[in-house]
């Protein structure tokens, strides 16, 4: 087999593979025995007959576009390995000569990883974040629970700070004056003071009796959870329904045992502690693991192929799709809002995923160097933590899957590759 490599560019390469009779030959000859199982010859059973005399009975255009498809896939995964290549997409493959069972030539344009420059990860440092979790963090989540707990009695008089409201609100684009996605409720509860919409919405509620209405133009956070709204200027239009009174209990070791298996309230205050500890612990160590491997991305150096790039905007629409639907929007509604095309949305998200994939390329480069490596064992291990997790059978089924198990095993070597960096980075 001869090969010849050209690079179109750094992620982009064209295989001219030529094959003569001495690897073509006994390949045909093992496909002629795959076909030769269930074809009669008379004299023998089926199966048993010579070969030559198996490839009389047999169509030859049936024979000659099965041997192109295994003798070009075979000795394309032969060229790729002997070049040291990693395709990231399925080939563009020309026969450009065939000479019935002797000569094969074919070439085959590849999307392949290029060389990456890794820095030298071993020396990237970055200092851990502290979770601390203070009395005002556990009193707020103890403010939340007694005010669900508490008694309700409507009122004729203005709401003020601590009650709760009825009300229905329309949020509309300030400039535009279209309807927000998910901005709009009816008989929605509020408790005024409880910070849980946006700045400036309860206050503003505050000296409304029932039946009154009020407008309030205000602005979403920067930091606000749905990036189309970051910052983004709004007019509600409210309307208060109902006004209560909130009786709330006394916060005590009676009330702690209303709301778990706690026999006082320092018990239940050092269990919310315990989970507010265990879930800001998460979130700092998804937070610092992005930003270490941004680090390292930062001083590394590599060529990422397109196909790579547009597969992960993909996933990061699909990923948003879902979240529009869940909102009660169509794609086109989220689009219309956001005052962009469905190609103008693509090209805004290729950053953030040439940055994605940039991360994947680096820890595979970190992972191949340190020999890191996922056994079966611990791929069975979690596994079988991911079944009892999901107890129906049709969930179970999907982890069993050979897609699924891959996903998994990827998962594994990244959260391993990236214990193996934070050594490096917290190391003295």
């Amino acid at each position: 087999m001869k090969i010849k490599k050209e690079h179109i560019n750094p992620t982009k390469v064209t295989l001219t593979v030529t094959a003569e009779a001495a690897e073509l030959t006994p390949l045909k000859e093992s496909i002629v025995d795959r076909l030769g199982s269930n074809t009669k010859v008379s004299g023998f059973r089926p199966g048993k007959a010579p070969s030559h005399l198996i490839e009389k009975q047999l169509d030859p255009a049936v024979l000659q576009t099965e041997f192109l498809d295994a003798a070009v896939n075979q000795l394309f995964v032969a060229a790729v390995n002997h070049e040291k290549l990693r395709p990231v997409a399925q080939p563009n493959i020309s026969i450009t000569k065939f000479v019935p069972f002797t000569t094969l030539e074919f070439t085959a344009e590849i999307s392949v990883i290029g060389p990456v420059r890794l820095a030298d990860y071993k020396h990237i440092k970055l200092a851990p974040k502290k979770t601390e979790v203070i009395a005002a963090d556990v009193q707020e989540v103890m403010n939340t629970l007694l005010s669900r707990s508490a008694e309700r009695q409507t009122v004729s008089r203005a709401a003020k700070l601590k009650d709760e409201v009825t009300i229905d609100f329309t949020g509309r684009d300030a400039k535009t004056g279209a309807e927000i996605a998910g901005g709009s409720a009816e008989g929605h509860k509020l408790v005024l003071g409880s910070h849980t919409l946006i700045p400036g919405f309860e206050e503003g509620l505050v000296g409304l009796k029932a039946n009154e209405t009020k407008d309030l133009a205000l602005t979403f956070p920067k930091d606000y959870g749905s990036k189309d709204l970051q910052n983004r200027k709004v007019k509600f239009a409210v309307s208060v329904k109902e006004v209560q009174e909130l009786a709330e209990p006394k916060l005590d070791d009676a009330f702690a045992a209303t709301i778990g298996p706690f026999k006082t309230l320092a018990e239940a205050k050092a269990n919310i502690k315990k989970d507010l500890s265990a879930e800001r612990q998460r979130e700092n160590q998804a937070t610092y693991d992005n930003e270490l491997v941004a680090k390292l991305v930062s001083k590394s150096t590599m060529d990422v192929p397109e196909v790579l790039v547009d597969d992960e905007i993909t996933r990061m629409e699909e990923e948003e799709k879902r979240n529009v639907t869940y909102r009660g929007q169509t794609w086109q509604e989220h689009l219309d809002v956001e005052g962009v095309t469905a190609e103008e949305h693509r090209a805004r998200q290729r950053p953030a995923a040439e940055q994605r994939v940039k991360g994947g390329l680096v820890l595979a480069e970190v992972a191949e160097r340190e020999n890191i490596t996922v056994t079966p064992e611990e791929l069975e291990v979690r596994l079988m933590l991911l079944k009892n997790q999901y107890p129906d059978p049709a969930m179970r089924a999907e982890l069993e899957k050979p897609e699924s198990r891959r996903d998994i095993n990827n998962r594994l070597m990244s959260e391993k590759t990236l214990d193996k960096l934070r050594t490096y980075a917290t190391k003295a």
